[in-house]
């Protein structure tokens, strides 16, 4: 079997949590191609243009050895196979694996001897053996840990965190024999700067992974929860926060809209993979319900502002700062900001939809929303949903003098500059 340095690396899917990967190894001097369906996004990367925003020129130039490809005979070569292709959920919160069963379709095609197969994508416990390599030995004709192996590593990007990068956040690996494991955890140890940690098997790093994300969704809908009960006692829950906070043990996390392709889905993995095997979890799906239902709820204290404020509500303008799912990146997947927007129309409002780093064309494909670029004048509202550095500039006592009311979901202004808070 190969050793690092010597391997060819394909890399199968190149979104936010791909691309990073694949400029990383290519980097580090590993002959690295990446793969993905979209020609477009080939053709951009080829360019050097990343429309993620993850992965400057600079970063490009440092990996030379690193090509792109939409067609599927250009990866035959590699002996690795990393799959990082998204894994989202469907409308009745349960996992969509579609995804990934056409990624491991597509590998299964070019799948020779001694290839490993490492996945990256989240999954439930037991997903990997259970559904991914089915498909790889059917459609390849090879036999598991004997003709091909596998690992798992999953990811931890954070979009548009440009100090938690690839390389600076530790990896858990694994893999399906003991010396796959070894291969695979030497494999990104020779890239991770912050170290690796060598899981015992593959259902131990699945596990790892999805409770990482489920433990912050609890978390949120704790203070979540707080929020709805403390807005009812007419308490500032920032305030209450930040007096706990003083306490050495305490943990601070912020009421807010919990969208996204981790926090808000891959729960949603393990709780369908516990039901599977006949148990109903109760924590994890209440901070879920919690979490779902913070859109309806931010929505409906804005119009109880507008009301406290005689602004009318049929037919008024209201501005929504923000429609990614968190600030300073362009990513829109699993947005609840969407929520509120949905909400505020239930009464009857007219919203319009600012967002600096979001793609107007992807807005308007996703969610049939116009992209505004400033906030209209006829505007009696503003909701500051997303933090993005770029509404730091705006002149937000203009606009109170102006008799806008703002509601500031993410704590972002000074309290004296907002009509209300979370």
């Amino acid at each position: 079997m190969k050793r690092p340095q010597n391997h060819k690396i394909a890399v199968i899917g190149l979104g936010y949590v791909g691309l990073p990967l694949a400029v990383e190894f290519a980097a580090n001097g590993f002959e690295v191609i990446g793969f993905d369906i979209n020609e477009t996004r080939v053709s951009e990367l080829r360019k050097r243009e990343d429309n993620t925003g993850e992965i400057s020129v600079e970063e490009f130039d440092k990996a030379s050895s690193l090509t792109f490809t939409a067609a599927l005979n250009e990866i035959s070569e590699a002996n690795i196979y990393i799959v990082t292709v998204p894994t989202p959920i469907d409308n009745a919160n349960n996992p969509d694996l579609t995804p990934l069963r056409k990624a491991c379709s597509a590998v299964a095609k070019v799948l020779t001897k001694d290839n490993i197969v490492i996945f990256e994508s989240t999954v439930y416990p037991g997903c990997t053996e259970e559904v991914c390599v089915p498909i790889l030995e059917r459609e390849s004709t090879l036999e598991y840990n004997k003709d091909f192996f596998c690992g798992y590593s999953p990811e931890r990007i954070n979009p548009g965190d440009k100090v938690h990068r690839v390389s600076d956040i530790v990896k858990v690996t694994s893999g399906s024999t003991p010396e796959i494991a070894t291969i695979v955890n030497d494999l990104y140890a020779s890239i991770i700067k912050a170290g690796t940690h060598k899981a015992s098997s593959i259902k131990v790093a699945e596990a790892a992974k999805v409770i990482e994300n489920a433990q912050r969704d609890v978390n949120i809908a704790f203070v979540n929860e707080l929020a709805v009960i403390f807005e009812k006692l007419g308490i500032d829950t920032h305030e209450v926060l930040a007096a706990a906070g003083t306490k050495w043990n305490f943990l601070k996390f912020t009421p807010g809209l919990v969208g996204g392709h981790c926090i808000g889905v891959d729960p949603y993995y393990l709780t369908h993979k516990a039901e599977s095997v006949g148990y109903h979890p109760e924590v994890i799906l209440a901070g879920r319900r919690i979490n779902d239902n913070m859109g309806a709820h931010i929505a409906q204290r804005v119009i109880k502002m507008m009301v406290k404020n005689d602004i009318p509500i049929k037919g008024t303008t209201v501005s929504v700062l923000g429609i990614t799912f968190k600030e300073n990146c362009p990513d829109i997947r699993n947005s609840k900001v969407i929520d509120v927007i949905d909400e505020l129309r239930t009464f009857g409002v007219e919203v319009e939809v600012i967002d600096p780093n979001a793609s107007d064309e992807e807005v308007l494909e996703v969610y049939k929303l116009e992209l505004k670029k400033s906030i209209s004048d006829k505007s009696k509202a503003i909701v500051l949903a997303v933090a993005h550095k770029q509404f730091k500039t705006i002149d937000w006592k203009e606009h109170s003098s102006n008799g806008r009311a703002i509601f500031d979901v993410k704590n972002f202004l000074n309290k004296e500059l907002v009509t209300e808070r979370l």
